[in-house]
């Protein structure tokens, strides 16, 4: 099976779907941050492995111990992707931060920051540009 196959897509999908439910609803560590988000999920071709993207709504600290909580809860929820999907390896979890969404908050409040301080132009000099 090739890594961009149809057949992988889907996998990948349900796998999110799955683990998005499962870190929602299953787990209870404390350390997991309630604002926690897969983001997306790479699964190797032959089904042993699995890279989990995750985004955590809040500074770095909280960031770090999520990952530390997921990264302990991984066999858990290897053992539930197990029983709620019917594949013939369930792949091993590990898990990533994406930055992603945070780098796209801060380049449009940059984006925002620039427009607000931009001059606004007068109706006089608009006019004057069109023909």
């Amino acid at each position: 099976m090739r890594k961009n196959s149809i057949k992988n897509t889907r996998i990948n999908q349900e796998v999110l779907k799955e683990l998005s439910v499962l870190i929602r609803t299953e787990l209870k560590d404390p350390r997991i941050h309630p604002m926690t988000t897969v983001v997306a999920t790479e699964v190797a071709p032959d089904l042993k492995t699995a890279k989990v993207y995750i985004s955590v709504l809040g500074d770095e600290q909280e960031q770090k111990d999520t990952l530390k909580g997921l990264k302990s809860a991984a066999p858990f929820l290897r053992t539930q992707l197990a029983s709620t999907l019917n594949l013939r390896n369930t792949p091993q979890l590990f898990f990533s931060v994406d930055q992603s969404i945070e780098y796209g908050v801060h380049m449009s409040k940059l984006i925002d920051d620039v427009i607000r301080d931009m001059p606004e132009r007068d109706d006089e000099e608009a006019d004057e540009e069109q023909p």
